[in-house]
């Protein structure tokens, strides 16, 4: 251990792991997808635990203290939670938020305590739980923190992702399919991947002797082959807690791969069937289903999707365009209701739609319009792009000749792992996490965070790419606005060249009026 150790987890530590957690599902989803040959073969298991973890993220208040931010984080979780292993997820973090419940700061025994409730919580919401899978993993970590040799954080932290990796290591034992395909269980990879995201932020230094993640048997990975039921039907179900045992009795009769996570009357339902109708039946008789999701697994489209961005008119609107996206204009908030939202996919005549807002603010409205035209039977997925920067960097892997899942699955992974950066003007005094500002200042803000406050613009920009590039990356995206002063990408060209010689860069002209500069670093 560092002598930099943290001693508690607090909420900023929380946070910390939650947002490296997610990061780090974002550079390994495609290898997770890879492995997933369990429950079925259809390949998206690391895409759903990164759409969970980004839900859980997004969910994340800016400040409060360590129990209502692990609160916040499971509620965001259950909502956005995505495929069987993401219910899953979600249940281990409503756990964890229940171990930390009343706790400003946790020390080694509280973490102890809660890892052992998220395991649980995950166990409980699984109607048939099955070892050599992601419970296995979440246990055996529980179990080796409550053995810790010392019952310090970083020792407790330190047992459970030692015992998660040498668990994950024995799930082809325990699972014939995994043994047969050569590889380890797909959500339990993704788990252990959070937990030694846990070790860094507390140790301040990676986990050691992390073997790279295997590649499995080719023909495991036919897409519509073995695979029992023909649908996945997934829904948030607003109901009262002592419904929940009837419900999973009757859907359990219906399918297989039950999980229903969730409580104090808000649920998360996932479960694989061949009559779709039954299930959602089954949920209208004890409460209110809604975000109702259906997936048939044997739906491989060969049309290609339609790709709708969202984005301010010039250079930037340009690029989206040749890159083959239809391109709604949203300068002035343009566009942001409901119905807006409805007629732009509704004009689209393809069954295929995938949808980049490229901004927060647009990113409910976009996420309402798409679940209305789902559950009519057309195939809409929204990429949680919150900045045109993630946009550029999701368009730029899209493969309109890949299997669809997969082309979406490489687009919501460069979007997450794309850090964006932009400069906006305070209209008012106020008191930022970077100090007070005044109306007239100039802020920097990565990843919708106040990290600098100033007056000359090329200062900032050179300010906003060295905190970025401080943990690393390969391509500095910079997007001119059309106030942006003549030289200022030419200056911060320059300043990556001289001090970030490996480092590419692009540059865009032409992007939001609303700011003079943009910073996508990927």
């Amino acid at each position: 251990m560092t002598g930099s150790a943290l001693r508690v987890l607090d909420a900023a530590a929380l946070r910390s792991w939650f947002a490296a957690g997610r990061h780090a599902l974002a550079e390994s989803s495609t290898s997770i997808d890879a492995l997933n040959v369990f429950p079925v073969p259809d390949g998206d298991t690391g895409t759903n635990l990164l759409l969970t973890m980004t839900a859980a993220v997004e969910s994340l208040p800016a400040d409060g203290d360590l129990s209502t931010t692990a609160r916040a984080a499971a509620d965001g979780a259950l909502r956005g939670a995505r495929g069987s292993s993401g219910t899953i997820l979600s249940e281990f973090l409503r756990g964890l938020a229940g171990g930390l419940a009343g706790c400003d700061a946790a020390a080694g025994r509280d973490l102890q305590a809660a890892l052992g409730g998220a395991a649980d919580a995950a166990y409980a919401a699984v109607a048939q739980p099955i070892e050599g899978t992601m419970l296995s993993i979440a246990r055996a970590a529980a179990a080796a923190a409550a053995e810790a040799d010392g019952a310090d954080l970083p020792s407790v932290v330190l047992a459970a992702s030692t015992g998660g990796r040498d668990q994950l290591a024995l799930t082809p034992d325990q699972l014939p399919v995994l043994a047969a395909a050569g590889v380890v269980d797909a959500g339990g990879q993704g788990l252990v991947l959070l937990l030694d995201a846990l070790l860094e932020v507390v140790t301040g230094a990676p986990p050691s002797g992390l073997a790279a993640i295997p590649s499995p048997s080719p023909p495991l990975l036919t897409g519509g082959t073995n695979i029992g039921f023909a649908y996945e039907v997934q829904f948030l179900l607003d109901a009262p807690d002592d419904a929940m045992a009837g419900l999973r009795a009757r859907l359990g009769a219906l399918g297989d791969s039950l999980v229903i996570g969730g409580g104090d009357g808000q649920h998360h339902v996932h479960v694989h069937v061949d009559d779709v109708g039954a299930a959602i039946e089954a949920g209208v008789d004890v409460g209110r289903p809604r975000n109702i999701c259906v997936t048939r697994f044997a739906d491989q489209s060969s049309a290609p999707p339609r790709i709708i961005a969202f984005a301010a008119p010039g250079g930037l609107a340009d690029v989206f365009r040749s890159a083959g996206a239809v391109v709604v204009d949203v300068s002035n908030d343009a566009i942001s209701s409901l119905e807006e939202m409805a007629d732009v996919i509704r004009a689209e005549p393809v069954r295929r739609v995938v949808v980049l807002p490229n901004a927060r603010g647009l990113r409910d409205a976009v996420d309402e319009a798409a679940q209305r035209f789902r559950m009519a039977g057309r195939n809409v997925v929204v990429v949680p792009t919150r900045s045109p920067v993630q946009g550029l960097a999701a368009l730029a892997v899209h493969d309109a000749s890949a299997r669809s899942d997969n082309d979406v699955m490489a687009m919501v992974a460069a979007a997450a792992a794309t850090r964006y950066a932009e400069v906006i003007v305070a209209t008012e005094t106020a008191l930022t996490s970077a100090g007070p500002c005044v109306a007239g200042d100039m802020l920097g803000l990565i990843d919708d965070d106040v990290a600098v406050i100033g007056s000359d613009l090329q200062v900032i920009g050179c300010s906003l790419l060295d905190r970025m590039l401080a943990g690393g990356g390969e391509l500095v995206t910079i997007v001119l606005g059309d106030r942006a002063p003549a030289g200022l990408a030419d200056a911060l060209v320059g300043h990556v060249g001289r001090r970030y010689p490996l480092v590419e860069t692009m540059r865009v002209d032409g992007g939001a009026a609303s700011t003079p500069l943009l910073i996508g670093v990927e």
